[in-house]
């Protein structure tokens, strides 16, 4: 594929709605991929630059819950649905939930939302955070073009952009200070927040236990509490070395533990596996996993760009999960402790519950 597509003159659209007027004057720009290669397109006029590690969701729908997830921070999402917005955003996102994207980058952005409770397009959400989009892009060739040489960084601009040189570290995305929820819980749990998603807050409560939710690199093992979950978050595990030094601590202590995406591959380092990274990771609403052990297949929701080396698991340790599509540990789990962990979303419920139930088999645990 050649480096130089076509880039169309400067342009200008008005669109209005009928619940206010949006003006988006779009102007052509690029996205340059670390490797030279550019994939045209245009952008609101006025926006800022964008860098981050290009990575591509397949959800039909979602944009809302993906743009918030705390483990796309520091990356470019592309959407690989052809068109995205289409039931825009209700207040309660646009005003409360922070978008945790470098940038967006999309075939067609929806102008006229037609949700009932919408009030607010995608774009006036972007525009709203300041969050850089690249639209009019030929996200299936873009796709197609990470599927085979893997992510890589990039940057959307007016003009080429030079991201060889830049190296992604991941942000941590965790509460500065403990939190403790449901007080009068049955059960106490502590919620290691490596950026947690609100909904595994709302999963543990439900079930009626006490919540304290402590920052990436609290050692809460010698407090009182009866279950521990690692959550999920954003980049690579080994960059949580305090969080894994913690880990291999709980595991010594011997109470249940807990670990969702980025909290299994915690778990497995913790227990003295490695992890790698995936050439372009696994991210949207349909990715099948077989359980290990009944050959039962669930169909999950994911977001991550790393995986677990399941031949560097100690002998006391087994996969529990197992990716249909690549083969990839999708979960791991001890084999006589009370220790589990999966590599997807049982809080995303994309189907809407499926494996919700995990959070029940933790509960039973303590």
């Amino acid at each position: 594929m050649s480096n130089k597509l076509p880039i169309t003159k400067n342009n200008k659209e008005r669109t209005n709605r009928s619940n206010g007027s949006v003006f988006f004057i779009k102007k052509t720009a690029i996205l340059t991929l670390e490797d030279g290669q550019i994939f045209a397109g245009s952008v609101p006029e006025g926006q800022e630059e964008a860098i981050g590690e290009v990575v591509f969701n397949t959800g039909m729908t979602g944009y809302v819950e993906s743009l918030t997830d705390p483990s796309y921070t520091n990356q470019i999402l592309v959407f690989t649905y052809p068109l995205i917005g289409n039931y825009g955003v209700e207040p309660v996102d646009f005003e409360s939930n922070k978008i945790q994207v470098s940038g967006v980058a999309v075939s067609e952005i929806a102008m006229h939302p037609s949700h009932e409770d919408s009030k607010y397009s995608l774009l006036e959400w972007l525009k709203s955070q300041k969050i850089p989009v690249i639209t009019e892009v030929d996200t299936r060739a873009l796709t197609k073009y990470l599927r085979s040489r893997g992510t890589m960084v990039g940057g959307i601009s007016e003009k080429t952009v030079d991201v060889k040189k830049l190296k992604i570290q991941p942000k941590i995305v965790s509460i500065k200070k403990p939190e403790v929820y449901n007080e009068k819980g049955t059960k106490k749990v502590i919620l290691v927040d490596c950026g947690a998603k609100e909904n595994i807050l709302r999963s543990l409560i439900k079930l009626n236990l006490e919540v304290k939710k402590v920052q990436y690199d609290y050692d809460f093992t010698e407090e009182e509490y009866d279950g521990v979950l690692f959550s999920n978050g954003p980049g690579d595990p080994t960059d949580y070395l305090p969080t894994v030094e913690i880990a291999k601590k709980a595991i010594k202590v011997g109470k249940p533990i807990f670990g969702i995406c980025l909290g299994t591959q915690i778990m497995a380092l913790a227990a003295g596996a490695k992890t790698y990274k995936l050439l372009f990771g696994h991210r949207g609403h349909n990715q099948p996993c077989m359980d290990a052990q009944t050959n039962r297949c669930y169909v999950t929701s994911q977001n991550h760009g790393y995986a677990i080396d399941a031949k560097t698991l100690p002998s006391d340790w087994r996969v529990l999960y197992q990716n249909l599509n690549d083969g990839s540990v999708e979960g791991i789990e001890h084999k006589s402790l009370p220790f589990f962990s999966v590599q997807f979303h049982p809080e995303a419920r994309p189907g809407p519950t499926d494996t919700e139930w995990l959070f029940e088999r933790f509960y039973k645990s303590l």
